[in-house]
């Protein structure tokens, strides 16, 4: 199985085939609305804005897995996205990405990219002190460790990068570049 042979939900609950995403770059990204990551949707938009055109697509997968920071209704959650960060990209119904009814395509995404660590600086350092409280062998499995962890896939479908939400957003920003 590649990218292609998985299908997600939009919020209207249309199935959406990713191999329509065929010789695009693409951005998957569990999100959240109530999360200190939240801002990332303001830099993901201004990605979506400035590289749409090119080829470029964002899967946006509202998770509630991580501290219920996604409270809400699909309608709701997109109204808080549009309300507050203006996003124009598609959002996908609110999913699991860990776990038994985790989203197949996330079962797939983690076997391609596994978890490198949270990088340097405050917030990996606070990243790294939670997980251990929750999970002592975090480092050692693929799961997602928390929202707006992200997935960059190529224009053949090739996963390529796998961003922890410590990342710089510019770091994203110049993997998308450089693959459009």
């Amino acid at each position: 199985m590649n990218f292609y042979d998985y299908s997600v939900t939009d919020t209207n609950g249309n199935e959406v085939k990713l191999d329509s995403f065929k010789d695009k770059v693409v951005l998957v990204v569990n999100t959240a609305t109530g999360c200190g990551f939240t801002p990332h949707y303001k830099d993901i938009e201004e990605m979506y804005e400035k590289f749409h055109d090119r080829g470029f697509e964002v899967l946006d997968i509202p998770c509630t897995q991580f501290a219920g920071q996604t409270p809400g209704t699909d309608e709701e959650i997109h109204e808080f996205c549009q309300l507050h960060y203006n996003t124009k990209f598609p959002q996908m119904t609110k999913s699991d990405v860990n776990g038994e009814n985790q989203l197949p395509l996330y079962e797939y995404l983690k076997s391609q990219k596994g978890f490198e660590g949270f990088g340097k600086g405050p917030a990996a350092l606070a990243m790294n002190v939670m997980l251990k409280k929750i999970d002592k062998d975090y480092k050692n499995n693929p799961d997602i460790k928390w929202n707006f962890t992200k997935f960059v896939i190529d224009r053949n479908g090739n996963v390529v990068a796998r961003f922890e939400p410590t990342q710089k957003m510019s770091d994203v920003a110049s993997c998308v570049e450089k693959l459009l």
